[in-house]
């Protein structure tokens, strides 16, 4: 199965039957018709919002154990689909996502606090950078596979997206 074709109604249900698949297609969002990162990173906003409130210690926790278990998930889901990272699978975008929204945790935010914008800047630059695939996120895209595979391209993008948005909040400082 190439990563392009779309999943069969008996392939989604065998991939929503168990933890690991439910948890790799981002709660479901991963089975949207088109643009499954797009809707991967979308419905990774709303745990966000709930994240947000954690301190560094606690959301750097979340994000170390959301990506070990996003690793394992992916893999077992992979596996399973026959295709080392389908486009149905985006816990990687919400890993990625939430290391893009990094910057918005507190300490660096303008003295008006959170706007609108931000996560939305957030996002579009971690879309930006996940689409995109600057060097080295293709390469790594391109050559490791399996569970890590899935996740440390998105992971890359989602650093590369927090760095930008981290300089534009400081810029408007």
């Amino acid at each position: 199965m190439n990563d392009r074709k779309r999943l069969s109604a008996p392939q989604r249900q065998a991939l929503l039957a168990t933890p690991w698949g439910w948890l790799a297609c981002g709660f479901g969002s991963g089975l949207a018709p088109l643009a499954q990162g797009t809707f991967g990173s979308l419905a990774a906003l709303l745990p966000w919002l709930l994240l947000r409130g954690l301190p560094a210690w606690g959301y750097a926790l979340v994000l170390l154990a959301g990506f070990a278990v996003g690793v394992r998930a992916c893999d077992v889901a992979g596996r399973a689909l026959g295709v080392d990272d389908h486009r149905s699978l985006v816990w990687d975008e919400f890993i990625g996502q939430w290391l893009a929204l990094l910057p918005l945790l507190g300490a660096l935010l303008p003295a008006g606090g959170l706007a609108w914008w931000m996560p939305a800047a957030g996002f579009a630059l971690f879309r930006l950078f996940d689409v995109w695939k600057p060097w080295p996120i293709r390469w790594l895209d391109r050559r490791v596979k399996g569970g890590f595979g899935v996740m440390i391209d998105d992971v890359i993008a989602g650093v590369f997206a927090a760095i930008v948005l981290a300089a534009l909040l400081q810029a408007l400082r």
